[in-house]
């Protein structure tokens, strides 16, 4: 018996998924794009990063070779390969899902490119149960250009700013204090009944903080209200066989809090990646590791910062070797993503792309998995791993 380590890398495609044309993504690349800024010198930043991409620890263990690039496996490589994505859509829950070994079997709901974006009805049922005075925003927007526009406002009057995006989503920001964090929670309870039955995928709080436009921040208190997954997914399996899952970041939100025995979070990559590094010292043979890690998607990808990216896959890449030194003999850590969000690409929404399997551990042999056509086969590979019954959908690779 073993245990397992996923990692998401929010929102890091490697381009080249067969239906992005229908999706209006076809061209798209996240890693590609990213790694040809660096090289032409239009990804550095004042007093930061400069100059070529430099994934030394991610290129040993294969990702170029994933992504199609000429290169050779390096000390530690294990498997190395891509996925294509079953479900439709390119949204974190469909992703995650697919990954834990559960497509998505249905179209989700979405709110249409119109201002105002979301039905009279909807908005009129939530202010009648939440006593809010009425909202702002109610458009499709970036979250920090839309709180930077309207959260002086949102501060004045007491009215919360609702917005969407492609995905299947309903966000609501408001102000920490002035708002009250635990008032935005109760008010996004509300709306995730009254989207319940437009097939919503998430409900998300976005608290911020600041005093003016000027230093509006969105906080590490957000909180996602997910559909549950509609059948067992990898995490209720490890629970069933009488061992731990412990999310780190915002998987608990992501999976309903579905399959999770412990939630731990942190402020960003750098923090979440020490609340992985010390779940590993908590768990044991059969347990369960899932990390998100939030920032490339919401941080660089959303708003379209390709040097922001660059940096913070450059810092995700140096701290790959602490987690090495942690595996004990029999462990397996996979490196995958769930969608893609190409920051050269148009727009600030997701894009949908491959992307990349990252395969290793002291006993993971070397050898290339090529493409798989789901990304459930990542979860079917854990499942092999720690012993479990194969699930409904996906194929192990190991």
């Amino acid at each position: 018996m073993a245990r397992a380590i996923l990692m998401v890398m929010d929102s890091f495609g490697i381009g080249g998924a067969a239906d992005a044309a229908a999706y209006g993504d076809e061209g798209s690349d996240t890693y590609g794009h990213i790694r040809a800024a660096c090289a032409r010198g239009e990804a550095d930043l004042p007093d930061g990063r400069s100059g070529p991409l430099e994934l030394p620890n991610l290129d040993r263990l294969g990702l170029p070779l994933a992504a199609g690039l000429d290169g050779s496996p390096g000390e530690g490589c294990g498997f190395f390969g891509s996925a294509g994505e079953r479900s439709k859509g390119k949204d974190t829950p469909s992703g995650h899902w697919e990954i834990a070994g559960v497509p998505v079997p249905f179209e989700w709901g979405y709110f249409p490119q119109t201002v105002p974006t979301f039905p009279a009805a909807l908005i009129d049922q939530i202010v009648d149960d939440s006593g809010i005075p009425g909202i702002l925003g109610d458009r499709h927007a970036s979250g920090t250009q839309i709180i930077a526009e309207l959260g002086e406002d949102s501060i004045a009057t007491g009215k919360p700013i609702f917005y969407t995006s492609a995905d299947s989503v309903l966000q609501i920001a408001a102000h920490e204090e002035w708002f009250g964090l635990e008032r935005l929670y109760a008010l996004c309870a509300i709306a995730r009944r009254h989207v319940d039955p437009l097939n919503i995928g998430r409900v998300i709080a976005r608290p911020f903080v600041g005093t003016t436009a000027a230093d509006f921040r969105r906080t590490a208190n957000r909180r996602d209200y997910a559909v549950p997954p509609v059948e067992p997914t990898l995490l209720d399996r490890v629970q069933a066989s009488g061992h731990r899952v412990v999310a780190i970041g915002k998987i608990g939100d992501i999976f309903a809090h579905q399959g999770i025995d412990e939630v731990r979070k942190g402020d960003g990559n750098m923090a979440l990646f020490d609340a992985m590094l010390g779940a590993l010292d908590d768990t044991g043979d059969g347990d369960l590791v899932f990390a998100n890690f939030v920032d490339f998607d919401t941080l660089y990808g959303h708003r379209r910062d390709v040097a922001g990216y660059a940096a913070a896959l450059e810092a995700f890449d140096r701290r790959l070797p602490e987690l090495e030194r942690r595996l004990r003999p029999d462990d397996l850590a996979v490196i995958t993503a769930d969608h893609g969000c190409d920051p050269s690409w148009t727009g600030s929404d997701h894009t949908r792309e491959r992307v990349p399997i990252l395969g290793f551990g002291p006993q993971i042999r070397t050898r290339s998995i090529e493409h798989r056509d789901s990304f459930a086969d990542i979860g079917e590979t854990i499942a092999a791993h720690l012993g479990l019954t194969p699930g409904r959908h996906g194929r192990s690779f190991l």
